[in-house]
């Protein structure tokens, strides 16, 4: 299944630092260096007519012997779902990390759980403690939780909301998920949807509910004053958006009508231009319009300062009662990719939150090739030419996946998962033949270490199929 047309496969190896240069290549050498994969298996870990639902990233505790997942069985199901699991990939053993209380089918609603790489605190979303049928669980209404599973299991909520002006500086007025966390640890970003701004939407044209991403970082507990309505709460974390959103962008400018799926760029940043490392940034996707005002994907940077916030900002931040919040002045938000004159232009394919390599001098994405194939391509984080990383003859179906030392992309086409090795460009299948009826294919994670893919399949029990957890050991 892997292309071998004469096409020159060109592109600079960031981690070695040598330009690697491959031509036609038959079969055999296209799976050079990949041979030791020969002879995988695949490990069903969970089982059970109930489901097990991956994170996109950062499943595994630091130490790789457990991984973290809600038990959704529909990936559009949050609202319905009220607990967080962990299983450890030697002994099986499931533990119960959270358990939402009062829930009905209005909400709480909690899911996409990730593991801190540094501390094992789980961090999750969850719904308003207050939902019912006219305050349902939904994109405004949600934030951060996290537990220690192995110390405590009293939940802390990270970001605090405030709804009621005057609003408080650090914290929010709508909603948080997508949680991803710094390499260090420290910080951790999230979409956010603005619940004041979606309310004005219902009656003033000029104004939309519009995604944007934001930032939570360390800090003094937030406090907000109380109203008992469950609308309003404290938080341990400063947050504050880090994207700036338009309604209207202008065809052919750098605005942008959404910012959404954000990574971290590296695990300590990445060295910029100037040569100097920045050491906080997310690279995301922002929608523009081309010159003939269509609505195309791109990839973005949001170079972050630290410290993240200074004093001139508490005005602005938290926006007002007619206006959503600002990022910090410090933030300094570029676009990288200009894509509007490809044949295929703008980022597409599946539901993918950005990746880098670890030294954060890539940046990877789907796009569609010259025959319109979807495939990985990547970028420097300071911008130039587009390097094609996969050249398949079939079109990417899943997310994708870099190990931890940066060596090969991991992406699934028709239920089997797959390897690039991203110096070579060299493709293999590894998953091994299935005697058993499963589907979709999805939620693929490197353990930190490297060693371990994970991944969901919907896996048929009975008359009815459930999202499993699967291993793949690549010692």
């Amino acid at each position: 299944m892997i292309r071998t047309s004469p096409k020159l496969f060109i592109f600079m190896c960031s981690v070695s630092g040598v330009l690697c240069c491959g031509c036609k290549m038959d079969k055999k050498q296209k799976l050079k260096g990949l041979e030791k994969y020969d002879t995988i298996k695949e490990q069903q870990l969970t089982e059970g007519n109930r489901g097990y639902f991956l994170n996109q990233a950062q499943v595994f505790s630091s130490d790789n012997r457990w991984i973290v997942f809600d038990n959704r069985n529909d990936d559009t199901q949050i609202i319905k779902n009220g607990s967080i699991g962990m299983v450890n990939v030697n002994t099986r053993e499931i533990r119960n990390v959270y358990t939402a209380t009062d829930k009905n089918e209005f909400g709480p609603g909690v899911g996409a759980a990730v593991f801190n790489p540094k501390t094992n605190e789980v961090v999750f979303i969850h719904g308003l403690a207050n939902a019912d049928s006219v305050r349902p669980y939904t994109f405004t209404r949600r934030t951060a939780v996290s537990v220690a599973p192995f110390e405590t299991s009293k939940p802390v909520r990270l970001d605090a909301r405030d709804i009621s002006p005057p609003f408080t500086p650090g914290a929010l007025r709508g909603g948080t998920h997508a949680y991803s966390i710094s390499g260090d640890g420290q910080w951790i970003s999230f979409t956010y949807n603005d619940g004041l701004m979606a309310e004005l939407a219902k009656t003033d044209a000029t104004i939309k509910d519009l995604r944007t991403i934001g930032v939570m970082v360390p800090s003094k507990p937030v406090r907000v004053s109380d109203d008992d309505t469950f609308e309003n709460f404290d938080g341990e974390r400063f947050a504050t958006v880090v994207a700036t959103v338009t309604e209207f962008p202008r065809a052919g400018s750098d605005e942008m009508s959404k910012a959404y799926e954000e990574g971290w760029i590296g695990t300590e940043g990445y060295l910029n231009a100037k040569g100097e490392v920045q050491n906080k940034a997310l690279a995301f996707l922002g929608d523009v319009r081309d010159g003939t005002s269509q609505t195309i994907t791109e990839v973005f940077v949001a170079d972050l300062p630290d410290p993240l916030i200074d004093a001139k900002d508490i005005p602005h931040i938290s926006g007002t009662e007619s206006t959503r919040p600002e990022p910090p002045a410090g933030v300094h938000q570029r676009r990288l990719t200009r894509t509007q004159d490809r044949k295929f232009p703008g980022v597409q394919g599946p539901r993918q939150w950005i990746r880098s390599l670890p030294d954060g001098s890539l940046i990877f994405f789907p796009m569609k090739d010259d025959t319109g194939m979807v495939q990985i391509f990547a970028i420097s984080p300071n911008g130039g030419a587009l390097r094609q990383m996969t050249e398949n003859d079939f079109s990417l179906e899943t997310s994708f996946s870099i190990d931890p030392k940066g060596n090969y992309l991991a992406y699934g086409y028709h239920q089997d998962v797959y390897l690039t090795a991203i110096k070579t460009g060299n493709t293999k299948k590894i998953s091994p033949e299935r005697d058993y009826k499963s589907g979709e294919l999805s939620n693929i994670n490197w353990s930190n270490d490297g060693k371990i893919l994970a991944y969901n399949r919907k896996v048929t029990a009975t008359k009815e199929s459930y999202y499993q957890i699967f291993l793949i050991n690549l010692k």
